[in-house]
């Protein structure tokens, strides 16, 4: 029987169903906040120095094993004077067929190619002081590039601001250096933004002051981001495939191995150049642009090179010269660039050569290529004489023609062949024939004609 005391029934009941739900909803907070937690996972990758291949290689990584941890963000800390457009373009789409939340945070600069990288991510956040833009493209010797590759840059730029409703002029204005835009740019400047005008124009979506601001505004802790860093092997890659750096390993390697062959067994040029093809195949298999393949094609070339020592003629050298050349432009991540730099060290190993060459002689190989005997008169040489003026001069036989002998002509003694016949001593001659030193003669009739 249900008590229906007023003092302590009915507060009773209305207790213990205020404490019910004060536990239900406890349980059900403390579930969310856990299943809140389990969910962020946050990944930090770094986009720093110049932007090349290697950088893509690692980035491939990165986005990969964050996919494979169930990482719900990746963090991408940008800071980078720029780099090469192939490079950037690739990481790009990357980014874009990224099944993750991703966030550029910029804290010093993401200029050229590292703004096409930024423009890509869900979400700029930048830091005061930093900056952004200054996408104008230049080639190797840091002149503007030419213009069908910016006009393509400018419309990737633009396309790439126009994926989170950025302004796409304002993109182009940070590539076309002649464009004019009111309050930002005038012609003749390059447009670069720093945090302030970047957050004004929408090309940042959030300022912080550091690394913990950023978290906070992120909505997670900092014990939960995992930092996924290069290995030492992709640093090695990203150093070793930067085109500067890729032409003077090959100057390095190609210029040894001519070293060696002008002066073998000298040992340490041959050593350097080793060490110098040796880097530049590691850099090029651990970005994943060389195959084992192409290795194999430079050491048999090398091979050959080394047995054109020992075997005479130049068949050999030159095949293995074009299996070294094949393997080496094959291995580079592009093979136009990969020819570019082997032009370039091909023409610097010829100097060396000839330095060489000038210091110290003809040695090794080289004797091979280049003919050494000079033919000077003081060492017995004679320069044979032009004797076309004989042709059908008269003379006299002072030996026996058979067919070969010595013949006075306009007393001068000539050496001469019959044409096969045989010219007895005292018998009137007439020259027939002039091939160089050659002069070939015939016995002559009574009407001073040869017979």
């Amino acid at each position: 029987m249900i008590s229906t005391d007023k003092k302590f029934g009915y507060p009773l009941w209305r207790l213990l169903f205020l404490l019910q739900f004060l536990l239900l909803c406890l349980f059900t907070g403390w579930n969310s906040g856990e299943a809140s937690a389990a969910a962020q996972k946050p990944v930090w990758v770094p986009v720093e120095q110049g932007i090349e291949r290697g950088l893509e290689s690692f980035l491939q990584r990165a986005f990969a094993k964050a996919e494979q941890q169930g990482a719900d963000l990746v963090i991408l800390h940008i800071d980078t004077p720029g780099g090469e457009i192939g490079a950037a373009s690739s990481i790009g789409q990357l980014i874009r067929q990224a099944p993750m939340r991703v966030v550029a945070y910029i804290d010093n600069q993401a200029y050229s190619a590292g703004t096409y990288i930024a423009l890509h991510a869900d979400e700029i956040v930048m830091t005061p002081g930093s900056f952004i833009g200054a996408a104008t493209p230049i080639d190797l010797a840091g002149n503007a590039a030419d213009i069908k590759i910016l006009s393509a840059w400018s419309q990737q730029m633009e396309t790439a601001a126009a994926l989170n409703g950025r302004d796409p002029q304002i993109a182009r204005a940070m590539v076309q250096i002649e464009m004019n835009l009111p309050g930002l740019k005038e012609p003749g400047s390059v447009l670069a933004l720093d945090a302030e005008k970047a957050k004004a124009v929408g090309y940042a979506d959030q300022l912080v002051n550091n690394v913990n601001e950023l978290y906070q505004h992120l909505g997670v802790a900092g014990a939960q981001v995992q930092a996924i860093e290069p290995t030492l092997g992709e640093t090695i890659a990203r150093f070793v495939t930067s085109p500067l750096v890729m032409s003077v390993l090959l100057i390095i390697g190609l210029a040894g191995i001519a070293v060696e062959l002008f002066a073998p067994g000298f040992g340490i040029a041959g050593g350097l150049s080793l060490c110098a093809f040796g880097l530049y195949f590691f850099g090029h298999l651990m970005a994943g642009y060389a195959e084992w393949f192409h290795l194999g094609l430079f050491l048999i070339g090398l091979l050959l090179m080394v047995l054109e020592l020992f075997v005479p003629g130049m068949i050999v050298g030159l095949i293995g010269f074009v299996c070294m050349i094949s393997g080496l432009a094959l291995a580079a991540y592009d093979i136009r660039q990969g020819l570019l730099a082997l032009a370039l060290a091909m023409l610097i190993t010829v100097i060396v050569a000839v330095v060489l060459a000038k210091i110290y002689g003809i040695r090794g190989f080289w004797r091979k290529l280049i003919l050494e005997d000079a033919q000077r008169n003081e060492a017995g040489y004679v320069a044979a004489k032009d004797q076309r003026e004989l042709l059908g001069q008269h003379g006299l036989a002072l030996t026996p023609l058979r067919p070969a002998g010595i013949v006075n002509i306009q007393g001068m003694r000539v050496d001469a062949v019959s044409q096969g016949a045989y010219i007895e001593p005292g018998s009137s001659v007439i020259v027939v024939q002039v091939e160089g030193a050659r002069v070939v003669v015939s016995k002559a009739n009574s009407k001073g004609e040869g017979e």
